[in-house]
């Protein structure tokens, strides 16, 4: 027996349409429509017909689409997966070291199950957090994950929902957190399913369709958004969440989203007895996405240091193009000023927006582990416009990730190729490899010499190719460090 309940406020009639049979649904409140339906276990194929429209459609909070995102939905249990990790009791974002990794890229298999069997090169490498990029229902065999489509499923490409959590419990059972990117800011081209339903929409992004979050009949938009973080992780046991680029989140409301959700995963991490973070993208340079909410701000854990990422780019390639323009005219001085205040526009003129834009960060409030600073990312590498890297060869660079505060809990010293690149738009799906990392301490705790606490500088060896898309992220405390693709970022405590 299962009960079948979809939100289409906009209609008269509902039938949800179960392994080929037809079943009327009842009107509830707050336009939620029912059904139970005897004989429905897991597995079963089902899909809802709206109104006379005889077209069958997913369920837009699916668990399961085995035949992608245009088939039917499948009934999925989450209490059949057998879980090992009970002793798990979570990870702490500060302190942490990040990797960032494509599944369908990091090994030939492209798969949850093959990402498992090279898990232990990942925990002798020194990673705290394996970070994973989207994976939610997308149509067809290869992307980012940035075009999902159905949120609450994940992909076939990598092996479904029961994949994903072997994954998960094969990270806890290593010491590996799991944080998960997530992207609530648009849908992709093709599968965006949700208008038919109801008013899920409202405007465009540049990448797609943006969700209603304000506007009328938005609280089961929100909803839709929020569960679908806290179901990322309580049943999928993840320890932490990117939000992708959160500035494109179009909300006006007193209370933000983002601030409503960072309260009901506080909830959460409480009711589960283990932490649970929200990692922000956001190109706003605004402070009060990490801001304590008791201090007026939204209340999420962290963010990515953009900033620090764009100055060591063009110190190391020279780049100027775009809005590299003026972090190459600050040059050192610049990398000087982000790596002690996060932002280097903070109220300050942008010539490539050509207004001023961002907000000081206030040193003495703000911590600096809410910044997750790198060197490299996907976005940075593979999603360049040409797919080539840097536009010309550059040596290896060796870069001391933990300059002060955060060297005295954890030193590490990460090198990689000084090569990346300016952002393109979102959909590329090309599995192009990120930057390969190097030279890193074999053994967790492990403290190579560096110029801070004595000791020759160590040399950086020639790097060797890696043929996959992952990147490695070190999140520091203040002042910010820096996230690098296969390489570090530290947040220290």
């Amino acid at each position: 027996m299962t009960e079948f309940a979809v939100w289409a406020p906009q209609h008269d009639r509902v039938r949800v349409l179960v392994d080929g049979t037809p079943h009327p649904m009842l009107p509830d409140a707050g336009g939620w429509w029912r059904r139970t339906v005897e004989d429905a276990g897991p597995g079963t194929a089902y899909a809802y017909l709206l109104d006379d429209d005889e077209t069958p459609l997913p369920d837009p909070r699916s668990r399961w689409q085995p035949t992608g995102v245009h088939g039917a939905s499948r009934v999925y249990d989450d209490g059949d997966f057998f879980w090992t990790d009970q002793a798990w009791t979570g990870r702490q974002l500060p302190g942490s070291v990040l990797y960032e990794m494509h599944v369908g890229t990091f090994t030939p298999g492209g798969t949850f199950d093959a990402a498992i069997t090279r898990l232990d090169h990942l925990v002798d490498l020194g990673v705290d957090i394996v970070e994973v990029l989207p994976v939610n229902a997308v149509d067809g065999p290869r992307n980012w994950g940035y075009d999902g489509v159905g949120w609450y499923a994940v992909t076939e490409n990598y092996g479904g929902p029961d994949a994903f959590k072997r994954f998960v419990d094969a990270c806890h059972t290593r010491g590996l957190g799991v944080a998960l990117d997530v992207v609530h800011n648009h849908l992709g081209p093709s599968g965006a399913y949700l208008d038919r339903f109801g008013p899920y929409f409202a405007g465009r992004t540049i990448w797609g369709p943006t969700l209603n979050l304000d506007g009328p009949q938005s609280e089961e938009v929100r909803r839709y958004a929020i569960d679908n973080a806290l179901m990322w992780l309580r049943d999928f046991h993840v320890d932490a969440l990117r939000l992708d680029a959160v500035h494109a989140l179009r909300d006006t409301r007193a209370t933000h989203v983002l601030e409503q959700m960072a309260t009901e995963v506080e909830t959460l991490s409480a009711h589960l007895g283990r932490p649970l973070s929200l990692i922000a993208e956001s190109d706003l340079n605004d402070p009060r996405l990490v801001t304590a909410r008791e201090a007026g701000g939204y209340g999420l854990h962290a963010q990515w240091a953009d900033d620090v990422h764009h100055s060591l780019h063009t110190v190391l390639t020279g780049e100027s193009q775009g809005y590299y323009a003026d972090f190459a005219t600050a040059g050192l001085t610049g990398l000087a000023h982000v790596l002690t205040r996060v932002f280097l526009h903070e109220g300050t003129w942008s010539s490539f927006r050509q207004r001023r834009h961002g907000s000081p960060v206030d040193t003495q409030r703000i911590p600096g582990h809410r910044f997750l600073a790198y060197l490299q990312n996907h976005d940075q590498i593979g999603n360049r416009a040409t797919a080539t890297g840097s536009p010309r060869p550059s040596p290896p660079a060796c870069w001391p990730a933990v300059p002060r505060s955060c060297s005295a809990r954890r030193s590490r010293r990460c090198c990689s190729w000084a090569r990346s690149g300016a952002r393109a738009p979102r959909g590329s799906s090309s599995p192009t490899s990120p930057t390969p990392a190097c030279a890193r301490p074999s053994a967790r705790g492990a403290r190579p010499s560096s110029p801070t606490t004595g000791g020759a500088r160590p040399r950086c060896p020639t790097p060797t190719p890696r043929a996959r898309s992952s990147t490695r992220s070190w999140t520091g405390p203040s002042p910010p460090r820096s996230r690098t693709p296969p390489c570090c970022a530290c947040t220290g405590s």
